[in-house]
């Protein structure tokens, strides 16, 4: 027993291990529940009386030495793996601290929008953009061969019944209605679609905020409250607003909103033409027949609507001079933002 002792002594000394396999080789012969060392513990029964304790003695010397062995190895192979993944490595060059990436503009505007209207009691709907005629014209108070058609060049995905890629995000205000009892208070922020030659003030894709409110005795100076509050929370308390009168097919009475140029101060400019007014989106009550294709009641709900394309703000916020930056992924540009909320 005690030649057994010292043979295994000697193996775990002389043991050695150049890859994982070999360590756990020697774990299994020497360390584990079914290892020589073990059975050695096992057979201690079977010995003398007057030699348990030397042999005993032997045995916890021998289990150590295989612990303290195993250790030695693992860390040995530590050090290897270690060294050969730093072998490709120049340690003289400079360290590249870590970039730090930026929110996108849009999004930062999306979301600032979002932030006031919810302080107002607006929720946030969303809805498809691949749409059915239905929610995007027809329920919009755009009859078939009407001419307001034409205003919006459309990406037409089926024909007959048709299905577009819509071209405002109405489509979700009239889900919104069609699905819900009044009274109800959201805007709709999301992507649209419209077939238009790609430049510097132009996309054929972008952003667009809508908004909607329907309840009992909702009129304009209602509407016109919203607005003007919203304006001064984005653009300053200084800023200005006027409605000028205007036509859309889905609100009646309906008007322009104009913000004063905060670029200038009033001095005139290119970006406001020099007239010290600056659009920024449409609004209006809305129209009884839409009311009516989505099932409520005109003679008891009035509402109003709004809507304003996300671009278009953010380019006045930031002083931005062409839209297709947005969509171009260039990082010298969205790096601008690194701070920004």
């Amino acid at each position: 027993m005690f030649d057994k002792v010292e043979e295994y002594k000697a193996m775990i000394e002389a043991a050695e291990a150049k890859a994982a396999d070999d360590l756990e080789q020697f774990r299994m012969k020497f360390i584990s529940k079914k290892s020589v060392v073990t059975e050695l513990f096992n057979e201690f029964r079977n010995v003398p009386n007057d030699q348990k304790k030397a042999f005993g003695q032997a045995l916890n010397e021998l289990k150590n030495l295989a612990q303290e062995k195993f250790q030695a190895l693992a860390d040995s192979l530590d050090d290897q793996s270690t060294s050969a993944s730093d072998a490709g490595i120049d340690m003289t060059l400079p360290n590249v601290p870590g970039e730090t990436g930026s929110i996108h503009p849009l999004s930062i505007t999306t979301n600032k929008i979002i932030e006031i209207f919810e302080r107002m009691g607006f929720n946030v709907a969303s809805g498809p953009e691949i749409e059915e005629d239905f929610y995007n014209f027809t329920a919009l108070n755009f009859p078939e061969n009407h001419p307001a058609r034409e205003m919006q060049d459309t990406f037409f995905i089926e024909k007959n019944p048709d299905k577009v890629l819509r071209t405002h995000t109405s489509n979700v205000q009239i889900r919104l209605m069609e699905g819900q009892k009044p009274p109800f208070r959201s805007i709709m922020p999301g992507r649209v679609y419209r077939n238009e030659a790609i430049s510097a003030r132009a996309h054929c894709f972008f952003h667009q905020v809508e908004g909607l409110y329907v309840d009992k005795n909702v009129g304009f100076k209602d509407l016109k409250d919203t607005v003007y509050h919203f304006v001064k929370q984005l653009f300053g308390p200084e800023t200005k607003i006027r409605f000028r009168p205007s036509y859309f097919p889905f609100t009646e009475p309906s008007a322009e909103i104009d913000i004063s140029c905060f670029i200038c101060n009033g001095k005139g400019c290119n970006v406001c033409k020099y007239t010290n007014w600056v659009e920024i989106g449409g609004c209006g009550m809305v129209d009884p027949n839409v009311l009516k294709n989505c099932g409520i009641d005109p003679e008891e709900y009035t509402g109003f609507a709004f809507g304003m394309g996300i671009e278009r703000i953010t380019m006045l916020k930031y002083q931005i001079n062409d839209l297709r930056l947005f969509s171009e992924n260039d990082v010298r540009f969205l790096s601008q933002f690194k701070g920004t909320f």
